[in-house]
């Protein structure tokens, strides 16, 4: 009988050896369907462990990214790095002013090995009632609100 190369995943330590095991593959080559078979499957069985255990299932994505910059030992600068973005966005969305962008959710989740959607989720944003709509003036704008 055939053994097989992976299984499906049973504890923490059989996890940090497929995800060590993923990120030494080479990508995936056109020209290599075996390899590429190989970098599916791992990352299927490694999902597949991650909505099982995960922990941040109730986090908004902001805690999330503290917690896993935490982990890692980054400070924003380091993310800013990471995404190739400036300080001051990164600090933006760290104290909630800004949202992540669509780019950013896919660097972050590659960089921390995540699936996109515990990025990807609804979270309020610190927004004052002091800030002006681009491209209106404060008259259109109240107007505009009466008629909603």
């Amino acid at each position: 009988m055939k053994t097989l190369k992976y299984t499906i995943i049973k504890s923490r330590k059989q996890y940090n050896e497929y995800c060590k095991t993923l990120e030494e593959l080479p990508g995936s080559n056109d020209n290599n369907k075996d390899g590429r078979d190989e970098v599916e499957m791992l990352t299927l069985l490694i999902e597949k462990w991650d909505a099982e255990h995960s922990r941040f299932k109730d986090a908004d994505p902001i805690e999330l990214l503290h917690s896993l910059m935490h982990d890692r030992d980054m400070k924003a600068k380091d993310l800013a790095g990471i995404l190739g973005v400036s300080k001051g966005l990164v600090s933006d969305i760290l104290h909630y002013k800004k949202g992540l962008s669509k780019e950013i959710i896919r660097v972050l989740a590659h960089e921390f090995k995540v699936s996109q959607e515990a990025f990807n989720r609804p979270y309020n944003l610190n927004i004052s009632g002091n800030t002006k709509v681009r491209g209106t003036n404060g008259v259109k704008t109240r107007k505009m609100l009466e008629m909603v």
